[in-house]
């Protein structure tokens, strides 16, 4: 399960997770290291201006290696549905997903298709976002009496 270290030992194949602010993190694989330095696999925008996500979708989005430490400092495991699915292979399957995924155009989504449901169908073959389930979770209790209502 996932660890609250700042700094905890990374396996290939384990989801990373980097804190953004209080309520949002960023997600990755690690891949391992090249040459000594640490890598990890992400979904990001490609382009400066698409920072600015119009209705938070990028269309020029993809996986990207990038050196662990260019992603932050502080960062923990967070394979956190390995007590629901199993881990796939990471050299067998993740790792060879990951490199055809490198360079291919892919459509960033907040709500459908964010980094953490890239981390999590690459580990596990499932596209899951528990961020985005406690958001849905509190818009849900907040929009249940106007919808019984008809007022939605």
């Amino acid at each position: 399960m996932g660890s609250n270290n700042s700094q905890p030992k990374l396996f290939p194949g384990d989801i990373v997770e980097f804190p953004r602010n209080k309520y949002f993190s960023h997600f990755g694989i690690y891949y391992g290291e090249r040459d000594g330095v640490p890598y990890v696999a992400h979904l990001t925008c490609r382009d400066s201006d698409a920072k600015l996500l119009l209705f938070g979708r990028a269309l020029r989005s993809n996986v990207r290696l990038d050196p662990l430490d260019l992603l932050g400092k502080e960062y923990k495991v967070s394979n956190m549905l390995d007590d629901s699915f199993s881990a796939r292979d990471f050299h067998d399957v993740v790792k060879p997903a990951i490199d055809n995924l490198l360079g291919t155009d892919v459509t960033f989504d907040i709500l459908f298709h964010n980094s953490e449901h890239q981390a999590t169908l690459l580990r596990y073959g499932v596209k899951r976002s528990q961020q985005i389930e406690r958001i849905y979770k509190h818009i849900m209790r907040a929009w249940k009496k106007p919808f019984e209502k008809k007022e939605l």
